[in-house]
């Protein structure tokens, strides 16, 4: 069974969702033949690299609400994510523009490294308050997660998997995914948002049982036919 999942890095339902995908998996009987791939989405392509501006104040600019709205809008997410083992912390995190590691995850899904820096970029974001724009910050990651310095930096450097990239937000513009976490199962259904365990539970069976378990159906009913012994007509 192959998972396509559309995430940006500093998505804070996308981290609650991929653990939820994860506790789903880790229930499911045929865990070792699912693949999970991870897709790039920006939530803001135009954001700074640095940004001077906390991310409490980026929020309640960016939805039109006061300081003391976002404030409370931010515990909500923040008590969710404890739910999932998450300890979030929104005054510390760095906003910044996460193509640098959408196009990283991309060079590290040649290596089979993609869901490693994936746990490890959402980890250093939002558990860690690491500016994942940075490059010395993402070469290190990156070295964290098996893949070699070096050459994590010349990707950095260059415009190397930008292509890759592109054609995952333009897929997902496609298929219709307007906000994420974003997950499709055997490109037939799909999970919008970090919805509850169950939920994912219930579609890995569903996707199952219809892939390898279902019978045929005959819509056609008998028609000729020829066997081994003979041929009706």
């Amino acid at each position: 069974m192959k998972i396509e999942v559309w995430s940006d890095y500093v998505c804070p339902f996308c981290y609650i969702g991929k653990r939820k995908l994860e506790n789903a998996l880790n229930k499911f009987e045929h865990k070792d033949q699912v693949e999970v791939i991870y897709r790039s989405f920006q939530l803001d392509p135009d954001a700074p690299k640095n940004a001077s501006e906390d991310t409490v104040s980026a929020l309640a600019k960016k939805y039109g609400m006061s300081y003391d709205q976002a404030v409370e809008m931010t515990n909500n997410v923040v008590a969710q994510a404890k739910e999932v083992g998450l300890d979030y912390d929104f005054s510390k995190m760095k906003r910044t523009n996460t193509q640098d590691a959408h196009r990283l995850t991309h060079f590290a899904a040649d290596h089979g490294k993609d869901g490693v820096l994936t746990e490890k970029l959402l980890s250093a974001y939002f558990l860690e308050s690491k500016h994942i724009g940075d490059h010395d910050q993402l070469v290190a990651i990156a070295e964290e997660a098996g893949l070699n310095g070096e050459k994590a930096r010349e990707v950095l450097a260059s415009d190397q998997y930008e292509g890759e990239m592109n054609a995952d937000i333009q897929k997902a513009a496609q298929i219709g995914v307007s906000g994420v976490p974003f997950f499709v199962l055997e490109n037939k259904y799909a999970i919008s948002g970090a919805q509850p365990d169950e939920v994912f539970t219930q579609a890995l069976e569903k996707v199952w049982e219809e892939t390898n378990q279902s019978p045929l159906v005959n819509v056609g009913g008998q028609g000729n036919a020829c066997t081994d012994d003979s041929c009706d007509i």
